[in-house]
């Protein structure tokens, strides 16, 4: 994972100067805004008024980037899922066993679950913003070439089947229960078992984890699937 905590682009809590900025820096200084927002807030806390003032712009400056908040809040939960895939990417890349390899399979699912819980339980007003808008507007579609997190959790899956850990009559559509599982796991810890110590999290946690991976070995090839 990225360490223990993403960096802090809070914003200044002195005034910032307002005055012309460079083209194509505006945008770019409104979003961060809103990470920094949502990062302390939640998604209620992203608002069009705030981010202008923490960037120092003219509030009409942002609707010549964004046509409402719900197209900047799209936008800020996109850098959002960006900072969760990848945190899963780096889980993912400290498995020292190879992809294709029961072990290197098992330990790079285990690595995207484990991202996913790091990342509620470290920065909750973010997780909440990845999730607070259904549908990206055309202003917030992000980078398609950078994975998502759905993604590394599909080639994870898909890792399984290549090792035989995972049946592939059982591939198709095993994402959504995987997911489940995970996010369920971490609404509950931030919830109903919010009083629970941190260690106790922690192995309720690593149960779900273990869970999943013993799930997802149900009728697989017993000689591949321990290689």
């Amino acid at each position: 994972m990225l360490g223990d905590q993403l960096p802090d682009r809070s914003p200044s809590s002195s005034p910032t100067p307002r005055g012309p900025r460079r083209r194509g820096t505006v945008r770019p200084a409104l979003v961060e805004a809103g990470v920094a927002l949502a990062r302390a807030g939640g998604p209620d806390a992203v608002v069009l008024r705030e981010v202008t003032r923490a960037v120092g712009v003219v509030p009409n400056a942002a609707y010549r980037h964004f046509a409402d908040r719900d197209a900047l809040l799209a936008a800020v939960r996109d850098e959002a899922l960006t900072l969760l895939a990848l945190r899963m990417a780096d889980g993912m890349s400290k498995v020292r066993a190879g992809a294709h390899t029961a072990t290197g399979a098992r330990q790079r699912l285990r690595a995207v679950g484990e991202a996913y819980l790091a990342f509620a339980r470290e920065e909750p007003g973010l997780f909440d913003t990845a999730f607070a808008a259904a549908h990206p507007g055309p202003e917030a579609t992000g980078n398609a070439d950078e994975p998502k997190p759905f993604d590394h959790l599909q080639s994870a899956l898909n890792n399984l089947v290549e090792a035989g850990v995972l049946a592939p009559k059982r591939r198709p559509v095993i994402e959504y229960p995987v997911w489940a599982t995970v996010h369920g796991m971490a609404m509950l810890l931030r919830g109903p078992l919010d009083a629970e110590t941190d260690a106790d999290k922690r192995a309720l946690e690593a149960q779900a984890l273990g869970f999943i991976g013993s799930a997802v070995t149900l009728g697989a090839d017993p000689a591949r699937a321990t290689t």
